[in-house]
């Protein structure tokens, strides 16, 4: 009897478990799910790739409205599990051009605000960073989603946290701590 009942204890933890891992899963926005292409903005360049599905995403580096339609040029970031773009340095793979029909408001899809877009591949076009000819892949929005403001936590130096941390404390001064002296 006792051991039918420790079998039934294993069972519900182990279900417990799978639960608990499965809820932490984390999964795209539903309008960013599906099956996509794996090619990075530079490898398209080398390819014949017009006509194929992407989910790209990065930094707006400006949004370009016009009379049809909005363009905006972005620095590509590969994506995370929720397709929100991984900022740092080290992650650039190329600009990209991405049109949406429509009028999107500059000031809210503004420099520096993170966007992943869902769309097909069209023919590369021209461009100028500065003064340096460069080739765009342009993409076709189906779907895009703007991410909301990371928010930054205050960075604390590191003895903040010490619990003997005394910002007042000087091991020179003659008659121990001066708020002793109250």
């Amino acid at each position: 009897m006792v051991k039918i009942a420790h079998r039934l204890n294993l069972r519900h933890a182990g279900l417990a478990l799978i639960t608990l891992l499965t809820a932490c899963a984390t999964t795209p926005p539903a309008a960013l799910q599906g099956t996509f292409s794996t090619l990075t903005p530079q490898q398209t360049l080398t390819q014949a790739t017009t006509g194929q599905s992407v989910r790209w995403g990065g930094e707006i580096i400006q949004t370009l409205p016009g009379k049809d339609e909005t363009c905006f040029e972005i620095i590509a970031r590969p994506l995370d599990s929720t397709t929100r773009p991984i900022l740092g340095d080290n992650a650039q793979q190329g600009r990209f051009i991405a049109c949406s029909q429509g009028f999107y408001d500059p000031e809210v899809y503004a420099k520096g605000r993170e966007l992943t877009v869902v769309g097909r591949l069209r023919s590369p076009t021209q461009g100028k960073i500065g003064e340096y000819e460069y080739r765009y892949p342009r993409v076709e929005i189906d779907r895009l989603l703007l991410w909301p403001l990371r928010v930054r936590a205050y960075d604390y130096p590191p003895y903040y946290y010490d619990p003997f941390y005394d910002p007042f404390y000087d091991p020179f001064w003659p008659f121990g701590h001066p708020r002793r002296w109250r």
